[in-house]
């Protein structure tokens, strides 16, 4: 094989060489792109699905707080009742108590 044919061989298969190689460059950007945009799609996603657990967390604890107010705001209200309803049994008890002070210290002064 003459020379010249072996050189031109040989500058063509390096151009070959590196049409594949900057096709393969342009290749493994293209995919280097796609798996960054996959990644975001990801995130995106992660992070959306963070914010609807943490706004159903709040919201359950919203609820069990509130709850939790209205199961003892009925404890004091019972607490409440039982006392107005003792104070009322004893009610007798202290106006005959008053009215015994008062007699004796009316019948003290006479």
């Amino acid at each position: 094989m003459p020379r010249q044919e072996v050189l031109e061989r040989i500058k063509t298969a390096e151009q070959e060489a590196d049409d594949i190689v900057e096709e393969a460059e342009a290749e493994r950007e293209e995919l280097v792109a796609e798996a960054r945009e996959e990644a975001d799609e990801i995130r995106s996603e992660a992070e959306e699905e963070a914010a609807e657990l943490e706004s159903e967390r709040l919201q359950e604890g919203r609820t069990e707080i509130e709850t939790e107010r209205e199961r003892i705001l009925e404890e004091g209200e019972d607490a409440r009742d039982e006392l107005v309803a003792e104070a009322e049994d004893h009610i007798d008890d202290a106006v005959e108590f008053a009215i015994g002070k008062f007699e004796e210290a009316v019948d003290a002064q006479t």
